[in-house]
């Protein structure tokens, strides 16, 4: 089946017991021992601390998306990365991320590094600074469009790097989503999201996954049944509802996005635009050939003025919501420098680009003209 198809159908018709053709959500703790059904994984059912039906059907669904064998579902998109870093990251491995990444994925990495007796790189961008890192890593976590400048790695080049060095890349595919981009495609080893975002979209589930090879998938598994980071049924139903519509939504969103960053380009009271749909972003070459369909649905912009003024303009919107997240019908728009990023040393945060005026836009669903005027008037002061 097309992408499309998947993203509506996954593998499930319907339920043999009852006709259903929506996916029943299970509830119970705990099945009979020594019963069948067997997971997909081929193990009993028994506990839905390990497996679950309802969370089976999402964890199929996203493996096809992504064209992954198997997928593992998590009660957030950090449980999925934490167990990343604990299952391929032992003692003396060297992991490498870019400098500019999600402030919580930073932050974990450094604290967990020491602690399992490995050591943390932060490198790139510009990216022939990260390949060259990327050779001598056992284990990389890049995201397909950066938090948030909006960077897009070349991905098939650090693929390369990284299976000729012998270490594990992690794709962090939250931003693209596999409508944009199938990172396992380019060689990736393992794919996560933030299923909160894009995948569920709808604002109202906090969820993660992550996707790719069989036994990749089994050590997930094995780190996610010791830690209790299972994701609850009634989640993975409410991630399953978004899946269907995700390629009609991501479509929306980047047109959406475009709008707005052709907007703010040319406003006299922004000084800069980040968004890889436009020719002044320094990936726009890698993200043409990358991104299939279109660039995201996320615009960050600096405000002439500094903070005081991107304040100042996130406080007089109206329709857009000040929130911190992204991939919901309603647009968001948020300060990094005071909340995803805000633990980072100042030196650093300057240095990544991420200043006090900068403002992170998540475009929704509305009408685009609707999204503009909302801007126009909060930027007009």
């Amino acid at each position: 089946m097309r992408r499309d198809t998947i993203s509506v159908h996954g593998d499930w018709t319907f339920d043999p017991y009852t006709g259903s053709l929506e996916p029943p959500i299970h509830v119970s703790a705990t099945y009979r021992f020594g019963e069948k059904p067997f997971t997909p994984r081929g193990r009993m059912l028994k506990y839905s601390r390990e497996d679950n039906p309802t969370v089976h059907y999402l964890e199929r669904h996203v493996a096809l998306l992504e064209g992954g064998e198997d997928a593992v579902a998590f009660s957030s998109g950090m449980a999925a990365i934490a167990s990343t870093i604990l299952g391929f990251a032992g003692r003396g491995a060297r992991i490498l991320m870019p400098r500019e990444v999600y402030g919580v994925t930073r932050i974990l990495a450094e604290r967990l590094a020491p602690r399992l007796g490995a050591s943390l790189k932060l490198a790139g961008p510009p990216w022939d600074e990260f390949l060259e890192e990327a050779s001598r890593a056992a284990l990389v976590i890049v995201e397909t469009i950066t938090n948030p400048l909006l960077h897009v790695p070349p991905l098939d080049e650090v693929s390369k790097v990284v299976s000729e060095g012998g270490g594990v890349l992690v794709v962090d595919n939250t931003f693209a989503t596999p409508v944009l981009l199938r990172p396992l495609e380019l060689g990736a080893d393992i794919v996560v999201h933030s299923a909160t975002k894009y995948l569920s979209g709808h604002n109202d589930v906090v969820a993660g996954v992550a996707a790719g090879p069989s036994d990749r998938m089994e050590v997930l598994w094995e780190w996610r049944k010791m830690l209790g980071s299972q994701l609850g049924p009634f989640e993975a139903y409410l991630a399953l509802r978004g899946l269907k519509t995700l390629h009609l939504r991501v479509r929306r969103h980047c047109e959406n996005a475009r709008a707005v960053a052709e907007y703010l380009e040319d406003h006299p009271r922004v000084s800069r635009v980040y968004y890889p749909g436009l020719p002044s972003h320094p990936d726009h070459s890698t993200a043409r050939r990358l991104l299939a369909g279109g660039y995201g649905g996320v615009v960050s912009f600096e405000v002439r003025g500094g903070g005081e003024e991107a304040l100042r303009v996130m406080s007089r919107v109206r329709l857009i919501r000040p929130a911190p997240s992204l991939g919901t019908p309603s647009t968001l728009i948020i300060h990094p420098a005071s909340s995803s990023h805000r633990d980072l040393p100042l030196a650093e945060r300057l240095r990544l680009g991420i200043t006090d005026g900068l403002l992170r836009v998540a475009v929704g669903l509305e009408d685009p003209e609707d999204i503009v005027e909302d801007l126009s008037k909060a930027l007009a002061g």
